[in-house]
């Protein structure tokens, strides 16, 4: 569930087609991404995977930069419809937490320029969708992900927990609201019709 509790809504999204959704692990050595698509039925399927590794000699700027143009470069190749980040936990390293921050930034900076609706989701947001218990152990959260997507067996820890971030955002997805919606703008856009046909045919006097 998304922060604040409120689901997401696909008000511009066709309903003939299935949602793909694209989650991000940040980190500054290691960011995740997963890609998966959400069916009407709540059904999901996996599309694709991977991590993106800054080298670590670069200057920090750079190693930013990295993260930012390889998931730009993704958010191209899959062309999802929502992305959700995963919001780190800070602990009492200051320096650490200040550089996962701005990878975190660097992150949701990408997915807004692309336009994409960003959703940042907490680790026990993440681990009550995915496993149904907050306080799971990141290699449940895994062994989840693995069972649901199908996932290749050999995968980086980064990329799966990536992958239940895209996860979570599947299960906010509002489709009731989102049927709503279309069925509103089909009728909308059905009274511009009837109003021409019942428009006077041009040279006809009133």
């Amino acid at each position: 569930m998304p922060e604040g509790g409120e689901k997401i809504g696909t008000d511009s999204f066709p309903l003939s087609r299935s949602l793909r959704i694209l989650g991000v692990d940040p980190g500054m050595s290691a960011t995740g991404f997963g890609v998966v698509e959400v069916e009407k039925n709540g059904s999901i399927r996996y599309c694709g995977s991977g991590v993106i590794r800054p080298p670590s000699q670069q200057p920090f700027p750079q190693r930013l930069w990295k993260i930012f143009c390889d998931l730009r470069q993704q958010i191209e190749i899959f062309r999802p419809h929502f992305m959700g980040v995963e919001r780190p936990f800070f602990g009492k390293n200051v320096q650490s937490a200040m550089m996962l921050g701005q990878a975190r930034g660097v992150a949701v900076l990408a997915g807004a320029e692309a336009g994409l609706k960003v959703q940042e989701y907490s680790p026990l947001e993440v681990k009550q969708s995915v496993v149904g218990y907050g306080r799971a152990a990141k290699e449940q959260v895994q062994a989840m992900v693995q069972a649901l997507l199908q996932t290749p067996t050999r995968m980086a820890a980064d990329a799966a927990d990536a992958l239940a971030v895209a996860i979570c955002v599947g299960h906010s997805v509002n489709w009731q609201r989102c049927l709503d919606v279309s069925a509103e703008k089909a009728r909308t856009d059905r009274e511009p019709r009837r109003r021409r046909n019942r428009s006077v045919p041009t040279g006809v006097d009133e």
